[in-house]
């Protein structure tokens, strides 16, 4: 494939290809990570993938974590993550919704394109399962105190709005005129993208297994399978009751627990840490827009016009396209308004599928996408997810092969 040249948001940063891994994401309630402090596990979690890729701790300079849920001692951030995972570093947390594991790796590309450091870590991690519960006190409002809110009261209300997620996916749904049935079908396509990268092995190169340890050190469980994956077909999708057009249960994410990690680094040193120093990952471009109210699914396509307008690419300079996709809708829009064809984007697994932990959530996407573009020889790597908000972001990665020019 040619590669144009007329775009790099960051020329000091890259990401070293190999240096990076996903823990599975068991659908909340389903696995040892419902019982632990999930910053702690994320945390030893990256020391164990780290000692897997290879990668001297000691290497990591400075830390960007990301996690949308309240987890006990967020107050310290990363530089208590950073001591769980064994190296005294510091750095930072930040999250902005869906598009937290996105941003976590813009971020760092950032750090090190100014030369604050040559090596920083992203972490993202995030845990629905039994997400805390908290009293927020309101002295400009009507009560003093705020009824008792969680994580799922975020999902059913948005308080500049009203209306629920699922609601922006309906209202998305009737703005695009979109046929269920199509909903369905891709819905099913995507199903079957996942199990065939399973069957392939490309996961396994995504993937860790992950032990569960308490406190203590008593093993608690393996966490090796994106449990809450489920054998759909296309007569079960059609009997499913409609909750809202176009969308059931069928057709949208479930939650989940789960955390990824990759560096960002300079050229040198994306040199001396990768097993391949010859492939090369560069940051292109991002863009982000804020769309109408509860229109949140519209809004990654949004994002996608804005991008290729900044950077001059079209989508027929894509070598892989993936989408942090909780609504099978999502994609249906991205589809009809780009005119790109369905089948090409998500093609090794999608976040409609394995899940929706919401931190590392589009982390695992970069990852998958890097991971499928390296196999395919190279190429542009588009990557898109909505977020809370009407938001919507977007960002595109460059993958040679042949080493630094």
């Amino acid at each position: 494939m040619a590669m144009k040249e007329n775009t790099d948001m960051f020329p000091r940063a890259r990401i070293p290809y190999g240096t990076w891994g996903s823990s599975f994401f068991p659908a909340w309630q389903t696995s040892a990570l419902a019982e632990v402090n999930i910053a702690q596990f994320a945390g030893e979690a990256m020391n164990r993938i780290l000692g897997i890729r290879k990668v001297p701790k000691s290497e990591l300079e400075y830390l960007v974590i990301g996690s949308t849920i309240p987890w006990h001692y967020k107050f310290w951030n990363a530089p208590l993550v950073a001591s769980c995972l064994g190296h005294r570093i510091p750095g930072f947390h930040m999250e902005q919704a869906c598009a937290t594991g996105l941003q976590a790796v813009m971020l760092a590309g950032a750090d090190v394109q100014t030369g604050s450091h040559d090596v920083v870590g992203v972490l993202t991690f995030d845990r629905c399962s039994d997400s805390p519960v908290g009293v927020f006190p309101e002295r400009r409002a009507h009560r003093r105190t705020e009824a008792l809110s969680d994580v799922w009261d975020n999902f059913g209300f948005d308080p500049a709005t009203g209306d629920a997620m699922i609601t922006t996916a309906a209202n998305s749904a009737r703005k695009h005129n979109l046929d269920r049935r199509e909903v369905e079908d891709l819905t099913l396509c995507r199903y079957q993208q996942y199990f065939e990268a399973k069957a392939s092995g490309f996961l396994d190169r995504v993937l860790v297994p992950l032990e569960v340890l308490s406190v203590q050190g008593r093993f608690l469980g393996l966490v090796d399978d994106d449990v809450g994956v489920r054998e759909l077909t296309l007569d079960g999708l059609r009997q499913m009751r409609e909750l809202d057009t176009c969308v059931t249960t069928g057709t949208q994410t479930h939650a989940a627990d789960g955390m990824a990690t990759l560096l960002v680094t300079s050229p040198e040193k994306a040199r001396e840490l990768s097993p391949r120093p010859e492939i090369v990952i560069q940051f292109v471009g991002k863009a982000e827009i804020r769309n109408h109210p509860a229109l949140m699914p519209e809004s990654p396509t949004l994002a996608v016009q804005k991008l290729l307008e900044k950077t001059g690419l079209t989508m027929d300079d894509m070598a892989v396209v993936k989408s942090h996709n909780p609504f099978a809708v999502n994609d249906a829009i991205f589809a009809k308004v780009m005119n790109h064809d369905w089948e090409k984007v998500n093609k090794t697994g999608c976040s409609l599928v394995w899940g929706h932990p919401q931190g590392p959530t589009l982390t695992r996407i970069v990852i998958e996408g890097l991971e499928e573009a390296v196999a395919l020889g190279g190429g542009f790597v588009l990557l898109s997810g909505c977020a809370a908000g009407d938001v919507g972001i977007a960002a595109i990665f460059k993958v040679t092969e042949g080493g630094e020019s």
